[in-house]
């Protein structure tokens, strides 16, 4: 194998891949990129056996063929070559040659042979959607995926389309237990089964698509096969197995009886909250909030570091409530916002929290309560 590429488009498809590469390093070869040059494309493979992408660029083959080697070192090294055409070979024994300008490396490679099989994917009916439309509900509900590797079934997003109204909505979901992010947007096309049923895609796969979403516009396709997604943008195709498990019937844990609004300023309240939590620690992160009829006062206490308080008017004509979150919760729903005006609905101290934009009914999180 031989060929002859820009060092900016080299440098940017070994980019695209090092999220993928098994870090853990359980079997060699998932460390290992595999390039392969054919028809003056250079073809780019990663993957972890949980989420795998293949993007094409364009390149001067001089001798077809394929080889893996190790994507870190492959990358770090394209990464401080001169800016200019680099010049890649293998040579015997899976040795493979990078000459650029006066530079010269010879580095380990490993035989394709053994690198996993990347499926085909057929141009079966995929749903397009518009790139921002999917960062966007992906950074509104990507925070509240569960860590808790036992949960295995909420360590991901659940996206799942419906009928509404005469329109077809997709509607993304993510909780890990104490809070719950809900997302949703009219869509065009016809919903496969697979997401009327429901599926879940696991977070490492989340989070390359947001990847995806968030680089420069162009549309996003999305299908299924094989218990995978499939996902194609450009020159780029990123297969994800799904998690297999059931997700929580999540619309039993939706308050339906929070009849008491608060309206409250976005801004005002989520720098009120970054001040308060301050002073929270491991063992003192809660913030007390007193809601009362045109004022909330969000508190903080801890006998280790202090005190502090804050007042800010609201909207609200009711009985008092006093309650206490844990900050973060909070302001990671605010700051995915992007409304002036937030509405908090309230049942008691110990219900949970509907929190949502005043003017949308697009977005919904669920906050928990601690223990006063």
């Amino acid at each position: 194998m031989e060929f002859k590429i820009s060092k900016e488009i080299f440098l940017k498809a070994l980019q695209r891949i090092q999220g993928i590469v098994e870090k853990r390093n359980t079997m060699p070869i998932l460390s290992n990129a595999l390039l392969e040059v054919h028809n003056d494309l250079l073809y780019v493979t990663a993957t972890d056996l949980e989420v795998g992408m293949k993007s094409s660029y364009p390149t001067k083959v001089i001798k077809e063929g394929k080889i893996t080697v190790s994507a870190k070192k492959l990358y770090e090294i394209v990464k401080e070559m001169p800016d200019e055409e680099i010049h890649v070979a293998t040579k015997e024994n899976d040795w493979v040659e990078i000459i650029c300008g006066k530079a010269r490396f010879n580095i380990v490679g490993l035989s394709s042979e053994e690198f996993p099989y990347f499926p085909k994917v057929k141009d079966e009916s995929f749903l397009v959607f518009k790139n921002e439309v999917l960062a966007n509900m992906i950074e509104k509900t990507s925070y509240a995926i569960c860590y808790d590797e036992t949960k295995y079934n909420l360590n991901g997003v659940f996206i799942k389309a419906f009928e509404e109204g005469g329109t077809n909505v997709l509607r993304m979901v993510a909780t890990d237990g104490h809070r719950l992010s809900v997302a949703q947007q009219v869509i065009e096309g016809s919903i496969s089964a697979e997401l009327s049923k429901g599926v879940i895609f696991p977070k490492k796969g989340i989070f390359e698509l947001k990847k995806m979403a968030e680089e420069e516009s162009a549309e996003i396709m999305l299908g299924f096969m094989d218990n995978s997604a499939v996902i194609k943008k450009g020159n780029t195709v990123v297969v994800m197995r799904l998690i297999d498990g059931e997700f929580p019937d999540y619309t039993k844990v939706i308050p339906v009886n929070n009849e008491r609004n608060v309206q409250i300023s976005r801004d005002k309240f989520l720098h009120s909250l970054k001040r308060m939590a301050i002073l929270s620690s491991e063992k003192f992160k809660g913030i007390k909030i007193d809601v009362n009829p045109e004022l909330i006062v969000i508190s903080s206490s801890n006998p280790e570091l202090g005190e502090a308080r804050e007042e800010i008017e609201v909207e609200y004509e009711g009985n008092n409530i006093s309650t206490r979150f844990n900050a973060k919760y909070l302001i990671d729903v605010l700051s995915v916002m992007a409304d002036r005006e937030v509405e908090l609905k309230f049942k008691d101290e110990l219900s949970p929290v509907i929190m949502k934009p005043l003017a949308d009914n697009d977005f919904m999180a669920v906050i928990m309560p601690m223990r006063l």
